[in-house]
């Protein structure tokens, strides 16, 4: 089975590069400049070139501040490309599994959001991305949009690692306490996309539609960065005062949901995937950075 992963530099692309994929299996990852999902003709050119028998999209405008003054950029990158690539996929009958967001929702919900959950983005990031989801869905029936929250991994710019600097360089870290979501290691999601391909490469199909996968359990930012500094301390020592701090006390360019907790029992039911707890897998993470860490 040929699969043609698009944007492989990212932190999902990374990880979907290095994941323990079937025997057999060949793996082809374009990553940006040689790939760029901006320009029309790269995407049909590229399944094209390389006719896989699955295309996965690891590309994201996912700068969330950056997409409020990017906003033509965010719906080239989170709208038109996928939408481009499931075209080029239900075209020749390629399967297509695209990555999308929480933040399609606007987080007001008192309880877990599920995949039946009316959408209504509250920021560019959100709104380009929900754009995104329809493209694609649009485009191609035979797709799975897997929706995920906070991911992190050893690679590349993410929390974990901007947390770890920081508790070593200061005395004190204000983190916001009143946002809550499930931290997500990019590893568990390249994981569960590689058993998802399995399945569609034994039986040629899956249970196609949209899905929330995300870390096991939920948290705060402020409790994400909580369980960070009790592992900085543990391999170095050092530890940060930490405070808990409201959004109000946190002015960014983009709003942010409040309620990001995604209810993921339907990809675990229909798709048989499911993510370990997020903890386990920062340990994971944190272990890879201070041992063995990717040069990125």
């Amino acid at each position: 089975m040929k699969i043609l992963v698009l944007g492989a530099n990212g932190q999902l692309g990374f990880e979907l590069m290095r994941a323990a994929w079937a025997p057999g299996t060949e793996l082809v990852g374009l990553p940006y400049p040689a790939f760029d999902v901006t320009r029309p003709g790269d995407v049909e050119a590229a399944v094209a070139a390389h006719a896989p028998a699955l295309l996965v999209n690891a590309t994201a405008h996912t700068a969330v501040d950056k997409a409020e003054s990017e906003v033509d950029l965010s719906f080239a990158i989170n709208r038109d490309g996928p939408g481009a690539m499931a075209a080029a996929c239900a075209s020749r009958g390629i399967p297509f599994i695209h990555v999308s967001t929480d933040y399609v929702f606007d987080g007001t919900k008192d309880g877990i959001y599920t995949e039946d959950d009316p959408i209504n983005p509250i920021g560019v990031y959100g709104a380009s991305k929900a754009a995104g989801e329809a493209a694609v869905r649009t485009a191609t029936p035979r797709h799975v949009i897997l929706r995920t929250s906070w991911v992190y991994s050893a690679y590349g710019n993410n929390f974990v690692k901007t947390m770890l600097r920081l508790g070593q360089e200061r005395e004190e870290m204000r983190v916001v306490a009143d946002q809550h979501g499930s931290p997500t290691a990019a590893a568990d999601l390249a994981a569960a996309i590689v058993q998802i391909a399995a399945a569609i490469e034994t039986t040629g199909s899956t249970a196609w539609g949209t899905y929330h996968l995300t870390g096991s359990g939920y948290t705060t930012w402020h409790g994400f960065a909580e369980q960070i500094f009790r592992r900085l301390e543990e391999r170095t020592g050092k530890r940060p005062r930490l405070s808990a701090i409201g959004t109000a006390d946190y002015p960014t360019p983009a709003r942010r949901p409040a309620n990001s907790r995604l209810d993921c029992s339907r990809a675990r039911e229909r798709l048989g995937v499911s993510c370990p707890p997020w903890q386990d897998s920062l340990d994971r993470v944190i272990d890879e950075l201070f041992t063995n860490p990717p040069q990125a």
